[in-house]
C-alpha cells in the first residue's frame, strides 16, 4: 500500500431502488460497495447520503415538486447541508439515464458514475448556473472521474 494513498471522508450510504421495472433493472449496475466508492471519490468530507434510483413518473413528479421542471431529468440533488457533515438525497432516474447513455454511446455505469459525482458535488455546494461556477465544477468532475479511471464527459 502506497503511503501517499489518500485517506477518504466516511460515508453513510442508503440505496434505494424503486418499484419500477427499469430502476429494478438497474440495481446490478449499482452494487453499493461501488456506488459508495465513486460517491466517496467526490466527498470532501464525512458524508450521510441517500442515493434513490426511480423511473420516470417518480422522476417527473420530484422535478415538478420540487424544481418546477416538466420533465423527468438524470439526476436531482437536495442537499440539505454542507458541514459539519455532507448531507444529501440523490435521486436518479433510470430511464432517462439509460436513453442518456446510448445516445452519448457510453456505458450505463460510466454515466452512473459520472452522474453520482455530478450529484455529491451539488451535495457539497457546486453548482454550474453561471458559467465561472461551471468552469469550477466540471474541472473538479473531470478531476473526480480521471482518479476513478473514467473519461472526461466534457471532452465530447
Amino acid at each position: 500500500m502506497s503511503t501517499r494513498q489518500a485517506v477518504r471522508p466516511a460515508l453513510s450510504l442508503s440505496l434505494q431502488f424503486a418499484r419500477d421495472p427499469v430502476a429494478r433493472a438497474h440495481r446490478d449496475q449499482l452494487p453499493r460497495h461501488q456506488v459508495a466508492r465513486w460517491i466517496r471519490a467526490a466527498l470532501q468530507r464525512e458524508g450521510e447520503l441517500t442515493v434513490r434510483v426511480v423511473g420516470a413518473d417518480e422522476g417527473l413528479q420530484l422535478n415538478r415538486d420540487y424544481r418546477s421542471g416538466d420533465h423527468a431529468t438524470n439526476v436531482l440533488t437536495f442537499d440539505y447541508a454542507h458541514e459539519p457533515v455532507v448531507c444529501a438525497d440523490l435521486v436518479l432516474c433510470a430511464p432517462v439515464i439509460e436513453a442518456e447513455a446510448l445516445e452519448l454511446g457510453i456505458s450505463l455505469e460510466a454515466h452512473y458514475t459520472h452522474l453520482l459525482v455530478h450529484g455529491t458535488l451539488h451535495a457539497q455546494g457546486f453548482d454550474h448556473e453561471r458559467d465561472e461556477d461551471a468552469v469550477l465544477m466540471e474541472a473538479r468532475e473531470t478531476e473526480v472521474l480521471r482518479a476513478l479511471g473514467c473519461a472526461d464527459p466534457y471532452a465530447r
